[in-house]
């Protein structure tokens, strides 16, 4: 008899996989995007949840309709260096090159340095993130128990704090929402769009996904057709929790221009909405909430990175990575959270396109019978177009000059790849070499 996952469980597991997904980013961007978008906030957050919510549900469905093991194996569909290139730079860098770092950051900017006074930032900032990640290093060093101790007790705590603010601004509205600003005024949708990029959630979800199904195989969930469903179910729950509190402080950002002005970022956005509903107790409150909110999500990256490069480099230990990884993430993210930020944007820019891609793939695949020919045209259009796009911000981002050949590369682009400009352009060449590709599949195994 097939073994179901009860509604207890998937609640357990969805709400942990809530929490691993739920850390620096989600904070503060749709903060800053309710601020900047204003009364274009629900065109804007429409995109920004289509990348933020959906993408990252549909990449845990990806790995579990895929029937593989890990994200490697999936991307092996391309070709096996490929597999291994793509899945270690992605590993990377939702690990201790930004996001693990900016878990840190972020905890630390919002939730620590408000009550600093005359303390010196740049020796509190290390303090503090020698304890995070040293919290992190101690707590990842198990992760058969992250269920048990994410999954069932930071992440509720951390749903109620967040909902108990946004029911605040529901119930008292800091002010009416303002006129939009630069660059929503124009298109915010696929400002929105690219701005769930920063999360890096679509990213995480084809590593999260393993966890998901490995949390699974130890409930006795083993049957292919089981593993999909219960996914989606865990999905669902996750999906749902990240679209309340998205939307809610979304919301919150629209409405605190009117009392506070623009602010820069969404940290200041949320501690001085705090301080206003709840005076000091509440810039601890919201500095609680910071502080779990990214430290499950550093156990969740570290965890994942450990394990993955534990499972190509076997002579080094589990225990061993997550150390250097642990120790890496701390020397990063005394950077600082704006440094972190900045940097990742080109890296996102590329990576991004090629998850999108292979997550739609997988989903499609069965209609060309898997071929790796439409896989690999597919993307190495993507990656076309995506490197020069990351070229193009990566100096942008150093306010240097582009090289010529670059210019006029990017120039043809913006003049013949439809949407490039608004950030995603490899869409439509994709979609069109791979229905290509696909038919001239289907028709010749047809014959």
């Amino acid at each position: 008899m097939e073994k179901k996952l009860s509604f207890s469980s998937s609640l357990v597991i969805g709400v942990m996989l809530f929490a691993l997904f739920f850390g620096a980013g989600n904070l503060i961007f749709p903060a800053e995007l309710g601020q900047l978008s204003g009364t274009h906030t629900w065109k804007a957050m429409l995109g920004f949840l289509f990348t933020g919510v959906g993408l990252p549900f549909l990449g845990i469905l990806a790995i579990g309709f895929s029937g593989k093991k890990d994200l490697q194996d999936l991307a092996s569909r391309i070709h096996p260096i490929y597999a291994v290139l793509f899945t270690s730079i992605l590993y990377l860098t939702i690990g201790p090159f930004f996001a693990a770092p900016r878990t840190g950051a972020v905890a630390f900017d919002i939730g620590v340095a408000p009550f600093l006074g005359g303390f010196s930032i740049d020796l509190a900032r290390l303090l503090f993130t020698l304890a995070f990640f040293g919290i992190s290093m101690w707590l990842s060093m198990n992760p058969a128990k992250i269920v048990d101790r994410v999954g069932k007790y930071l992440s509720p705590l951390i749903i109620i704090l967040l909902i108990g603010l946004i029911a605040m601004t529901l119930i008292k509205p800091m002010g009416t929402i303002q006129a939009p600003q630069d660059p929503y005024i124009e298109s915010p949708f696929f400002k929105g769009f690219l701005e769930g990029y920063n999360t890096m959630d679509a990213l995480a979800s084809l590593v999260f996904g393993i966890i998901v199904i490995k949390a699974l195989h130890a409930m006795g969930i083993t049957n292919k057709k089981q593993i999909l469903t219960s996914t989606m179910m865990t999905g669902f729950v996750a999906a749902g929790f990240l679209a309340i509190i998205y939307l809610g402080i979304a919301y919150l950002g629209a409405t605190s221009v009117e009392l506070f002005g623009q602010l820069n970022g969404g940290g200041p956005v949320l501690s001085q909405t705090a301080s206003h509903f709840f005076g000091s107790i509440g810039l601890v409150l919201l500095g609680v909430v910071i502080m779990l909110a990214c430290l499950t999500t550093a156990i969740g990256l570290i965890t994942a990175c450990g394990e993955y490069f534990h499972s190509i480099i076997p002579a080094i230990s589990y225990k061993s990575f997550v150390i250097f990884f642990s120790t890496f993430c701390l020397v990063v993210a005394n950077f600082g959270l704006e440094n972190i930020i900045n940097y990742s944007l080109p890296v996102l820019v590329l990576l991004y396109p090629l998850a999108m891609v292979l997550i739609l793939l997988t989903f499609t695949g069965p209609l060309f019978r898997q071929a790796k020919i439409v896989y690999r045209i597919a993307t190495v259009t993507a990656f076309l177009v995506s490197f020069v796009e990351a070229l193009v911000k990566f100096y942008s981002l150093v306010e240097k000059q582009m090289p010529k050949w670059l210019e006029v590369i990017n120039d043809a682009y913006i003049k013949y790849i439809p949407y490039y400009e608004q950030g995603i352009g490899w869409l439509v060449p994709v979609l069109i070499v791979a229905v290509i590709t696909g038919t001239m599949v289907f028709i010749t195994n047809k014959k």
